[in-house]
């Protein structure tokens, strides 16, 4: 487990949460935690000390716990996959073949 000491310096290195959290094999939301003592998911309601606290970087606690999105049926792989399995089940196929026609 990362120390505060450890998250601190890459913060301070310019390393925001995400970022410090992906060379320490944590989650960004951890490394929040780790630094500020509060949970990364506690809402917009810190209060003016929590907003100053040591480790904090930004307004909201909120950005590290919601990463943003990443959709896998946009990979080729994944749609590849998504076809094969679909060309193999015979209710698929007659239901492909229902709406060609």
């Amino acid at each position: 487990m990362p120390t505060r000491s450890q998250v601190r310096r890459l913060l301070s290195e310019g390393l925001d949460y995400e970022q410090a959290g992906n060379r320490l094999g944590i989650p960004a939301g951890q490394a929040f935690l780790i630094a500020t003592g509060l949970p990364a998911d506690g809402g917009d309601t810190l209060t003016t000390g929590e907003q100053h606290r040591s480790g904090m970087t930004q307004s909201s606690s909120q950005r590290p716990v919601n990463p943003a999105a990443d959709n896998p049926t946009g990979k080729p792989a994944v749609r590849a996959w998504l076809r094969k399995r679909a060309g193999g089940d015979a209710q698929m196929r007659r239901a492909a073949r229902s709406r060609n026609t």
